[in-house]
């Protein structure tokens, strides 16, 4: 069993309010036992973080005191050599762990981003992907993730509000085509849609279905998996795939 977490956020003032507002949310998750929690994609008011070590030093306080894995979000890097949006992952012990790329910048993006090349599996509390966003589109990010050994995929994104009804489909068919729970995050206010998913899945005789719970306002919500009842359906999926041209 593993206890999964999204916050949906909305939008504030000052990355300050915003971190604190969203602090709080998190000590609450963490008095629940959630072992890992996905925010939205640039839900900041400056999505340029110059100092991830410190803009996110009240995220990385309450990983360790809650032995909890955090993905903050995604968001803008800018350095002399790139342009990225990356998804930071504090680990359970209080430390920046790694980071997953954007690998396809969407509309506008894509004329100061630099795309990512590399999926990348974490291991804490289980083994889980990052798919940005757009990303979530594309049907090679989710399954390749899938293949390395992602036993769930967590999204940060930002979508707008005319957005949503597609984007929950595609969620939905990456959830299904892979045989994996997916949880997504998105924010809600004037212009973003808010309806972050979680996409669980069940089996009646072969039949696998979506078992979808959409969330709306500012709030948060903990899910517990046991992701090991997956895998039986997922290698049959994937075993069943013939090579064709």
């Amino acid at each position: 069993m593993v206890k999964l977490g999204l916050i949906q956020t909305i939008s504030y003032n000052t990355n300050q309010k915003g971190i604190s507002r969203v602090s709080t949310i998190l000590k609450k998750l963490g008095n629940k036992e959630t072992e890992i929690v996905c925010l939205p994609e640039q839900w900041l008011k400056n999505n340029e973080i110059s100092d991830f070590d410190s803009e996110f030093s009240d995220f990385k306080r309450i990983a360790k005191d809650f032995s909890m894995t955090i993905i903050p979000g995604a968001f803008y890097e800018i350095t002399k050599r790139k342009t990225s949006i990356i998804a930071p992952i504090i680990g359970p012990e209080g430390e920046f762990i790694g980071r997953q790329e954007k690998i396809h910048p969407f509309d506008y993006e894509r004329d100061t981003v630099k795309p990512g090349k590399e999926t990348k599996i974490f291991n804490t509390a289980c083994r889980f992907g990052v798919i940005i966003c757009y990303d979530m589109v594309f049907p090679k990010v989710a399954n390749t993730l899938v293949k390395k050994g992602a036993q769930v995929l967590l999204s940060p994104s930002r979508i707008v509000r005319r957005g949503i009804e597609p984007w929950q489909m595609y969620v939905q068919v990456r959830a299904l085509e892979n045989r994996i729970p997916i949880l997504a995050a998105n924010i809600e206010n004037y212009r973003f849609g808010g309806s972050s998913i979680v996409v669980d899945l069940t089996e009646n005789n072969k039949v696998v279905t979506t078992k979808i719970t959409k969330l709306n306002g500012e709030t948060e919500i903990v899910r517990e998996f046991t992701l090991d009842k997956y895998e039986k359906s997922r290698k049959i999926r994937f075993s069943d795939s013939n090579k064709f041209q």
